[in-house]
């Protein structure tokens, strides 16, 4: 099957002063110069650390404009790398030396916590939680349990002890990022409950600049974060059923139910026309719910040209 034509698979763009680029799992990122950062949130997806066969619409559009709107949101809170956002789909922020942590902040027992807490576990990265606890509750308190950025593989589990230890980063380092990591959990939390939801986990990047943290890559965002509805929450926990879910959770519980968990030897199921679509409506749903605001969704004609004659027009009034 062909990807959709309302999508952007992959970027070959050029820019003013561009020095190399990069592709990642789902982004592109253009060096401006070793000033700025070019990120382009195509709408490729990822998930147990392979990028899956087709884009999902839109899905590049709904990333980069959340974590925009939260990077404004948060800046006066903790400092961060985003200078603008020339394109829906583009955010061109400072070139960061990024910190090779992940910083996951949780505030109920979901996802990866839960798989190895049901297993058997009852320390997670150093945090140790009571017994008792059901698929999805609320912890008694946000923990923060950091894993190690892979460049290659799965991410590993860290605890804050062991990155000290190992000198991934100094004292006062480690506590900055804990202070940060969570007050953005704390205002994210807030945010997701003025618009009815329940902001679960999320993850949290940060870099160098001049000896200066700044927070980098992207923020609250479905890719990132997992959210549930406030209003059924309670209701469904108590019945003991399935939390209904804003994030990349259900195409991920979707392909190990269809035997697809990234293991050596397993395939990754066709993707129908049906579920595309689905994926870029819960995307766009999520966005709606979050940010209180209507989806308007981008015109994909001439999208290359489009993005180099905005980002190259912002390069050229910033750096001269």
């Amino acid at each position: 099957m062909e990807p959709a034509s309302d999508s952007l698979v992959s970027t070959n763009l050029y820019f003013k002063d561009q020095i190399n680029f990069a592709r990642g799992k789902v982004r592109d990122v253009y060096n401006i110069n070793d000033e700025l950062l070019v990120m382009v949130a195509t709408d490729r997806i990822s998930a147990f650390d392979h990028v899956l066969p087709l884009p999902i619409p839109y899905k590049g559009q709904v990333l980069n404009q959340i974590a925009s709107k939260f990077l404004d949101d948060t800046a006066d809170l903790v400092p961060n790398w985003k200078i603008a956002e020339p394109d829906p789909h583009v955010t061109v922020g400072i070139k960061c030396d990024p910190i090779p942590v992940e910083m996951v902040v949780r505030g109920y027992l979901a996802g990866h916590a839960w798989r190895i807490y049901r297993d058997g576990a009852r320390e997670i990265c150093g945090v140790q939680l009571p017994d008792g606890l059901r698929e999805n509750d609320k912890l008694p308190n946000p923990i923060i349990t950091p894993t190690t950025k892979a460049h290659e593989g799965h991410d590993e589990d860290i605890s804050l002890d062991e990155i000290y230890k190992q000198k991934i980063l100094k004292k006062k380092q480690l506590e900055c990022l804990e202070d940060y990591a969570l007050k953005l959990f704390d205002h994210g939390s807030r945010k997701a409950d003025s618009r009815g939801l329940i902001l679960v986990d999320t993850k949290y990047e940060f870099g160098f600049h001049d000896d200066k943290i700044l927070l980098i890559d992207e923020i609250h965002t479905p890719d990132s974060s997992r959210y549930f509805y406030a209003d059924t929450y309670e209701e469904i926990q108590n019945k003991d059923q399935q939390q209904r879910q804003l994030s990349k959770e259900f195409v991920r519980k979707w392909l190990m139910e269809n035997g697809f968990q990234g293991r050596e030897g397993e395939l990754i199921p066709d993707m129908t026309p049906e579920f595309v679509r689905s994926v870029s409506d819960r995307y766009i749903e999520l966005y709606e719910h979050i940010t209180g605001d209507t989806f308007e969704k981008r015109d994909y004609n001439d999208i290359s040209n489009t993005i180099e004659k905005s980002v190259n027009a912002f390069i050229s009034e910033h750096l001269g």
